[in-house]
């Protein structure tokens, strides 16, 4: 199976939407899907095939909703989740509440995460590879999987 790689730089058009690169459409028709789940995180949006998103609701439910880690994770996460399809020509329709809250305006970078793809205004994923490219320690984190 496929997974998503690799940076995208795109615009957004004047009706929020995005086309994804022909790359990314090829793992979503790999699993014969262009239904994804769209929320937000810690500053940018995730995008998770449906299968994927299954995945964690099952994880979820199993939760207590007794615990107040666990409202708040649902509250923020879940809440903020919403429903979409690829439309024909390959593009998403972002809602104003999740442009508004990832910062997107016109410039985005798509970053391919294997299992999900990122999706974050232009500005801030490039901050946030600066801070990496500044302080390489947080890389240190493959060696301690035993990858490199």
């Amino acid at each position: 199976m496929s997974v998503f790689r690799g940076r995208y730089y795109h615009t957004l058009d004047e009706k929020g939407r995005i086309t994804l690169p022909a790359r990314l459409r090829e793992v979503f028709a790999e699993k014969q899907d262009n239904r994804m789940v769209i929320t937000t995180w810690d500053g940018y949006l995730m995008i998770f095939p449906f299968d994927e998103w299954q995945i964690i609701e099952a994880k979820i439910s199993h939760q207590s909703i007794l615990k107040k880690e666990i409202r708040a994770f649902q509250r923020f996460f879940m809440s903020g989740a919403i429903d979409c399809s690829l439309d024909s020509q390959g593009r998403i329709l972002l809602p104003p509440h999740l442009r508004e809250y990832a910062k997107i305006d016109k410039d985005v970078v798509l970053a391919g995460m294997m299992r999900v793809i990122e999706l974050w205004n232009r500005e801030r994923f490039e901050e946030e590879i600066k801070k990496t490219e500044e302080d390489p320690s947080s890389l240190n984190y493959m060696a301690d999987l035993g990858i490199l």
